[in-house]
């Protein structure tokens, strides 16, 4: 009997055993793409990296820079609920690399087994092959080979090698598809257990991937180039990238390394590159400034210079304006260069537009105006405008109109786009809040009396191009409009002159309310002419330039303090931090050169005399603004701060002659 149970026991286990070898096999599917170079990129900071990432054509690619154990993974790790390799799949590659020897074989990756060197699965380049890897049904290495693949040649491409059945098709950047018939189908059946990813290698240092990889995925079940093509980019199509090389910080938090050693080709110039979104990452020496830049996507930020400190300013250029010069605006045109616009006093002269050659500013434009006092430079989208502020009429008994000019690509010149009405206006103030654009202007006085009357705030409308009313602003005097931003507020300060009886008045900061501006504080100030908003470290300032106190009595003082102001993040307000003494002050302007902060004030005239001397200071910290710098200056109206070809500039024009200067600082 006990024979008998034990013989029942052996057929059932026997029974089990036969049963799991004959148990239907399944095909592994839903499955999605799998990123292979993400398992090779270190987890965590600090982790020891086996890659580094290259920036390189303006797109960001892994450079293998470890042994080839630490480029390995589990192949259970990719399929964890399918240890079997899709029968039918794609491979997705984006790749650099440079041209290879004739002899020269590289390994783009390889499924190895963990204790041997049997080969299920690998992709290989050769100096101008592709060659696909398999293992047979008898444990041999079989290969399909690809030729005249033109890849290696130190340009970006991505390649699709997709196996169905019999047959491995590879599409390149997008192209006509290359079809390659294998003696037998893929297997369905081959198991990776016990096997090991090898990326960029054969487990040995012998044909390790000298290139750069932006994409390496096995995608199951069906050919990728449906899912990458068409491309408005073919060489650099996008299936499954590392985030890390779509997202790259420009700078890493402060006291922090990268979490991947960063690389990136680095062009050496006296002048700086185009700086747009292809270039992100891109690095910059700068031989004059003896500076590297890396670019951000619009601007070049400084990463690492050599600390610049003013030693003293010299004449640079004398420029000759039409008539008096009441304001200069600097702009920049992409592939045109540097441009300042000059408002004239001549209304029969009219003012001109000047750009930047070799070093110098030579006339480019003349433009019709009417008393101007102002002109601001700005951009709409891709569009860009200059608007001036037309202080008279065209005629007698005309409408004062202010003139918006848009640049046109085709001519390379400013045309007239909309005419704006005005009342004696002083300035204009362009800025954004988040996808709408604003134009404010300073409305002065009506007639030759009223000062008390509507400054405007106009809203550009997509539809018709044009700019259209949307908030009026009570104003006394106005003659200077300035915007900034504090962390998620936007703020709007008007500068009020006069008010019809006397200069001490009340200007006003106004804070965006989501449709409009509301009276956030109000300031008292004594002719004020001008506000500059600047910030150093973490503290925002503005400064007031008061030009005269004229009282009830008629008695007029000239030579008065100008203000700064700090926040006090406590009490949200603006309050009093330094008061600097100035003779009508007409304007402020703040600039920085290496770690020196700077504010130069645009002295006009005493009581007696326009010949003054205007006065830059340097911020000492706890002392504030201190002076460093006296500055020859006749009835001086505007400073403006520009940088060229790796030098700093000053730039100031005359109320009271047709002569600007400009100054070039000198720092060591």
């Amino acid at each position: 009997m006990i024979d008998l149970l034990m013989l029942l026991d052996c057929l059932i286990l026997l029974c089990c055993i036969v049963s799991g070898h004959l148990a239907p096999w399944r095909p592994c599917t839903d499955l999605l793409p799998l990123d292979l170079l993400q398992w090779v990129l270190p987890a965590s900071r600090g982790q020891q990296s086996s890659v580094r990432m290259v920036q390189s054509q303006g797109s960001r690619g892994v450079q293998l820079s470890g042994p080839p154990h630490s480029l390995s993974f589990p192949a259970a790790q990719l399929l964890p609920h399918c240890r079997f390799f899709p029968a039918e799949f794609s491979i997705v590659l984006t790749l650099k690399i440079p041209q290879l020897l004739r002899n020269e074989d590289q390994y783009v990756f390889t499924l190895l087994h963990t204790e041997s060197d049997q080969l299920l699965v690998g992709m290989r380049l050769s100096y101008d092959k592709l060659h696909f890897l398999q293992q047979t049904q008898g444990g041999h290495t079989k290969r399909v080979t690809f030729r005249e693949v033109g890849v290696a040649d130190g340009h970006w491409h991505t390649l699709v090698l997709a196996v169905t059945g019999r047959y491995v098709v590879l599409t390149v950047d997008c192209s006509v598809p290359l079809e390659l018939q294998m003696e037998k189908p893929f297997p369905e059946d081959l198991d990776t257990k016990g096997f090991t990813f090898f990326i960029g290698s054969r487990r040995r240092r012998n044909g390790l991937f000298s290139g750069l990889m932006r994409q390496l995925v096995l995608f199951p079940g069906s050919d990728a180039s449906s899912r990458l093509c068409p491309a408005s980019d073919p060489r650099l199509s996008v299936l499954l990238v590392p985030k890390v090389l779509l997202h790259l910080p420009v700078k890493p938090p402060a006291n922090q390394l990268p979490l991947y050693p960063y690389e990136a080709e680095v062009r050496v110039t006296l002048t700086p590159p185009p700086c747009g979104s292809w270039a992100e990452g891109q690095l910059w020496f700068s031989t004059h400034q003896r500076a590297l830049f890396i670019c951000d996507g619009s601007i070049w930020i400084t990463m690492l210079h050599e600390k610049e400190r003013l030693d003293y300013l010299e004449d640079h250029q004398e420029l000759f304006t039409s008539s008096e010069t009441f304001d200069i605006e600097v702009f920049h045109i992409p592939t045109q260069g540097l441009f300042i616009a000059t408002a004239n006093r001549d209304s029969n002269l009219g003012s001109a537009i000047y750009r930047w050659t070799d070093s110098r500013f030579e006339r480019y434009q003349d433009i019709r105006t009417h008393g101007a006092q102002a002109w601001r430079f700005f951009t709409v989208g891709k569009k860009r405008f200059l608007v001036v502020a037309n202080s008279r009429a065209p005629g007698s008994g005309k409408q004062e109109l202010s003139v918006l000019y848009k640049w046109s690509d085709r001519k390379l010149r400013f045309v007239v786009h909309q005419t704006l009405q005005t009342h004696s206006a002083r300035d204009w103030e362009a800025f954004h809040i988040q996808h709408d654009t604003f134009l404010a202007v300073a409305n002065h006085r009506q007639g030759e009396m009223n000062h008390n009357i509507d400054s405007v705030i106009y809203k550009w409308n997509l539809n018709t191009e044009m700019f259209e009313v949307n908030q009026t602003v009570p104003t006394s005097g106005a003659y200077d409009w300035e915007f900034f931003t504090i962390g998620p507020y936007y703020f709007l300060v008007v500068a009020n002159t006069f008010n019809g009886k006397s200069t001490d008045i009340n200007s006003a900061i106004y804070i965006w309310a989501g449709d409009s501006f509301q009276p956030h504080q109000f300031i008292m100030t004594s002719g004020a002419v001008d506000w500059e908003m600047f910030q150093i470290g973490g503290r925002f300032f503005l400064a007031v330039a008061n030009s005269q106190r004229l009282d009830g009595a008629g008695s007029v003082l000239y030579t008065i303090n100008s203000t700064i102001y700090e926040l006090n993040i406590t009490s949200q307000r603006f309050v009093k931090f330094q008061d600097i003494t100035t003779s009508s002050a007409l304007d402020w302007e703040f600039f920085t050169v290496g770690d020196d902060q700077f504010l130069v004030v645009a002295n006009s005239y005493d009581g007696t005399s326009y010949s003054l001397n205007s006065v830059l200071y340097r911020w000492q910290g706890y002392e504030g603004f201190v002076p460093v710098h006296s500055l020859r200056t006749n009835g001086c109206r505007d400073w403006e701060f520009f940088r060229a070809a790796g030098s700093s500039y000053l730039v100031s024009s005359s109320a009271r002659s047709a002569l600007s200067r400009v100054l070039k600082l000198k720092t060591s």
